[in-house]
Parts: structure tokens; C-alpha cells; sequence
């Protein structure tokens, strides 16, 4: 009996060792911060432009402070974004899901309902607090303001997302993840007073240093050679410019607080560019965006990471998600669509990026875009939707819009400006994006035999990405969503006589 009762306790013994170990370790796995030194992470999220930085060869910019830092870190040549608008692009990039997967794919939907993420998707920032990041999304260093503090995104109900908007407490609390969005490449609407306004201004556009000017300026070949088109165009690039400042201030900030040697820091683009072919749009000009990362020398740099290297691997801004939080040392979580693209655990490299463009607005259309790093392929689900389509923002803020219907309806357009006054659009469209940049020659119809092997490869892509990742752009909004924006920004932007009058 007692030989039972010594073996009872040993088991006993054994079992709560077991237990105090697992406790142990547990307690260890939810404070890995006091066994693991992590680096700062901090996003520059530059608004709505492409590659038209110095360091990308685009002229009639001063980008000095982006130029150095691709210099010193690695530059990428083929980012896409999910979708050409700010808010379903966040939504996307900000858990490592596709807005198209996670029902956020609509243009500010969401804000007044009940929705949750699905099950297992969560917020980056959420993700990083678990392992003891404070979060921070910047607006101020001192009295300056250095960025919007933007979210605009289709989820409002997970919690409290941020720690801090001010830059002064980053250094107090290690490690930090920080987001800064730029405030440059955006018009100044958010009054919403826009309506009354003759000619809507950018933000920080009176400040912006001269460098574009109208007359030294080439604008793409679908716009028409006015001179309203190279004002426009120069506002752009100014705009450009006038952000790397507001990033130099910004990383000299991080170098005056003795940070810059322990945070990684990732610039990219949320979407494209800010021109009316450019944003809303799924060609390259909405999609396309710059991104650099510049690693920190207190910590060992992953060994894909070659500092003043380039890399044309095809990568989507989903894939910014489970990369950065490799950096914080978090492995890729279950289910996530996004890969790692630099890192020690790297997933395959992509051979196709995949974007969406749903409503915007009071505007309902469906694209799908399959970007390769050569071809370009488009199924636009609605060939009567294109440019011509009313979007009340667009008409407004975009005057070279207004300017070609007028040409137009003169007969004073022609070539590719005309074409792109065509009210319909093919079905269909592939570019050959490394023999025609500006995506104006349509090869969807081709007898070429690449030009044929590269539509169907791509076109059944597409298929198979509707099916795995669930599109939600298959079923339309209900229109009583779709109803109350076209009030909204009637009120926001006013409606053009030309549709008034219809």
C-alpha cells in the first residue's frame, strides 16, 4: 500500500512539474519582450502616387530623402496595391487579407453597421501589441504636422487600434511600431465644403517648391496636350517633392531621438496615383506603387536583404502584413493570404499580383486586375462603366476630366484621348507593360501567340483566385447601401450639369 501510495505521489510530483513547466512557459510566451530584444518598425505610407521618385528615374522631382534611403536599403520595382482607392486598400494591407475576401471591398462600407472581421483575421497592430509593441499613428512631431493619422478603414468595431498619435512618445516606449501617412498627393476636401470651392487645392500646395512647372512637364499620352493637363500634372509632382520633405523631417527625427539604428523602416504607397486615369482605376496608374526598406544596424539583417539593391520580385501590399511581423518575430499567421518576402521564412514568390476596384463612392463597377511582371490583364465586368462614368469627387476635384468632355463634345480629341472618352471599354484588356509603359495598345484580341499564351494563362488565374479566395465582389451591395451615397457626395461635391441635365 504505501509502495502504491510513494508511486500516487511521484506521479504527482511528476504531473505538477509538468504543470509549473507549461506555466512557465506560457507566461514566457506572453512576455517574449523580456527574452527578445525586438527592432522598432515604423510605415511611411505615402498617398496616392507611383513610382515618381528620383530614385525611380522620374523627372521633375526633388526626392532626395527617398533617393538616400533606397540607396542604402532595397528598392521594389513590382508592388501593386489591392485595390486603387485608399479605403479598401488599408482594409486589406493592414490585416494581410484581401478586401475582396474579407467583405471590406466597397468604398467605405462598414461604418455604420455591426461587421466584424471573420473569425481569425485581426488588426497588425492588435497582433503586435500581443508580444508588447506599443502603436503609435503619428500625426505631430512637436507642433509640426508630419501626417493625416488616417485609417479610413472598412472595419470600425475591432477595439482601439492605436496607442498615441504623438511622435514625443515613441522613445519611451521600446519597441514601437509607428505609422506615418503622408499628407502631400491629396486634395484638401475634408471640410466638405468642397462644392463651393472654384478649383479644389491639394494639401500643403502653397508651401510646395516650384520644381514642375507647366512648361517643363510631359504628361502621358491618353491625357490631351493642354495646358491645363501640365498645371495638373505639375501640381502632382510638386506634391511629390513636397512629401520627401515632410520624410526628411521625419527621419532626422528618428536620428536626433538615437531610433534610427533600431527601427526598420518600410516607405510604400497605398495606392496609385493621383490623376484621373490614375486612382479608382485598375491600370497601373491606380495600382503601382513605390516601396523601400531600410534595415536598422543594431540588428542582424535578414540574408535576402542587400542594402542598394533593387528587387523586381512581383509583390502585393497584402504581403507588407506577414512581413512586417517576421521583422517583430512573429511567424505567418494560419490562413493569411499575404507572404513573406523578406525575411528567414521566406513563402514562394509570386508570379501574379491580384487587385480589385468595386464601388467607389456612389460609382458601382467591378475590375478585376491579374499584374505579371511583364503583362496586364483586366476583366472589367461592366464595359458600359469606364472613364466617362459620373463620380461626383472625380468631376470636382480632377479638372482634366471636365476639360475633356468639353474637347470632346468639340471634336477636338483624338488618338488615345479619345479613345479614352469611349463610353464602353472592352471586356477584356492586356498590356505588355515593358513595351507599352502607358497601357494604351489593348492585346486582348491579338493573334500574337506570347500575346495569346499570356491572356488565357491569366485569365484562368483570375478564375481560380474568384474561387479560392471567395470574391465577395460576386454578390452587388443591396441598393439601399448604394442610396445614400449618391446624396452624400451631391452634397459633398455637387453634381455636374452635364448629368443634371440628362
Amino acid at each position: 500500500m504505501r509502495l502504491n501510495q510513494n508511486i500516487i505521489s511521484g506521479r504527482i510530483l511528476i504531473v505538477s512539474g509538468i504543470l509549473l513547466l507549461v506555466a512557465s512557459n506560457t507566461i514566457a510566451a506572453e512576455q517574449p519582450a523580456v527574452i527578445a530584444r525586438r527592432p522598432n518598425i515604423l510605415w511611411i505610407v505615402g498617398e496616392n502616387l507611383k513610382l515618381d521618385l528620383g530614385c525611380y528615374g522620374a523627372e521633375h522631382v526633388k526626392t532626395p530623402t527617398l533617393d538616400n534611403l533606397a540607396a542604402n536599403g532595397i528598392r521594389y520595382t513590382h508592388v501593386f496595391s489591392t485595390s486603387p482607392v485608399c479605403a479598401p486598400s488599408r482594409s486589406a494591407f493592414f490585416v494581410g487579407m484581401y478586401q475582396t475576401t474579407t467583405d471590406t471591398h466597397n468604398m467605405r462600407s462598414h461604418r455604420n453597421d455591426d461587421y466584424r472581421l471573420p473569425a481569425g483575421v485581426r488588426p497588425i497592430t492588435h497582433r503586435l501589441k500581443d508580444i508588447g509593441y506599443f502603436t503609435a499613428n503619428i500625426k505631430t512631431i512637436g507642433e509640426e504636422e508630419v501626417g493625416s493619422g488616417k485609417l479610413d478603414l472598412n472595419f470600425v468595431n475591432e477595439g482601439k487600434l492605436y496607442d498615441t498619435d504623438r511622435w514625443e512618445e515613441l522613445k519611451q516606449h521600446v519597441p514601437f511600431f509607428a505609422q506615418v501617412n503622408t499628407l502631400e498627393a491629396e486634395y484638401d476636401i475634408y471640410d466638405r465644403q468642397t462644392w463651393k470651392q472654384p478649383r479644389v487645392e491639394w494639401k500643403g500646395e502653397r508651401t510646395h517648391e516650384q520644381i514642375a512647372t507647366e512648361h517643363n512637364v510631359t504628361p502621358p499620352p491618353y491625357y490631351p496636350d493642354h495646358p491645363l493637363v501640365r498645371q495638373e500634372w505639375a501640381r502632382y509632382l510638386n506634391s511629390v517633392s513636397g512629401m520627401d520633405k515632410t520624410i526628411g523631417r521625419i527621419l532626422s527625427q528618428l536620428e536626433a531621438d538615437g531610433l534610427a539604428d533600431d527601427t526598420i523602416v518600410m516607405f510604400f504607397g497605398d495606392n496609385g496615383r493621383l490623376e484621373p486615369r490614375g486612382i479608382h482605376w485598375c491600370y497601373d496608374t491606380g495600382l503601382h506603387v513605390p516601396m523601400i526598406i531600410h534595415w536598422p544596424r543594431n540588428y542582424p539583417a535578414p540574408g535576402n536583404y542587400l542594402p542598394g539593391s533593387i528587387s523586381d520580385q512581383v509583390i502585393s501590399l497584402i504581403d507588407v502584413t506577414p512581413t512586417t511581423l517576421g521583422f517583430a518575430g512573429i511567424d505567418r499567421p494560419w490562413g493569411m493570404q499575404g507572404r513573406v518576402f523578406l525575411g528567414d521564412k521566406l513563402g514562394p514568390e509570386r508570379e501574379f499580383a491580384f487587385s480589385a476596384r468595386d464601388r467607389i463612392d456612389e460609382t458601382v463597377n467591378r475590375i478585376r486586375s491579374v499584374r505579371g511582371k511583364r503583362y496586364h490583364y483586366l476583366r472589367n465586368y461592366y464595359p458600359d462603366r469606364h472613364f466617362t462614368s459620373l463620380n461626383r469627387y472625380k468631376e470636382k476635384c480632377f479638372p482634366i476630366k471636365p476639360l475633356m468632355r468639353k474637347l470632346m463634345a468639340e471634336g477636338k480629341l483624338s488618338g488615345p484621348a479619345a479613345a479614352l472618352m469611349s463610353p464602353r471599354v472592352a471586356e477584356e484588356q492586356l498590356f505588355d507593360t515593358t513595351l507599352d509603359p502607358h497601357e494604351i495598345h489593348n492585346l486582348a484580341t491579338s493573334s500574337d501567340p506570347a500575346h495569346q499564351a499570356a491572356l488565357i494563362r491569366m485569365r484562368t488565374a483570375l478564375a481560380v483566385w474568384i474561387v479560392e479566395t471567395q470574391d465577395q465582389g460576386e454578390f452587388p451591395e443591396p441598393e439601399a447601401v448604394v442610396a445614400p451615397f449618391e446624396k452624400e457626395m451631391h452634397d459633398w461635391f455637387g453634381t455636374p450639369q452635364w448629368y443634371s441635365s440628362k
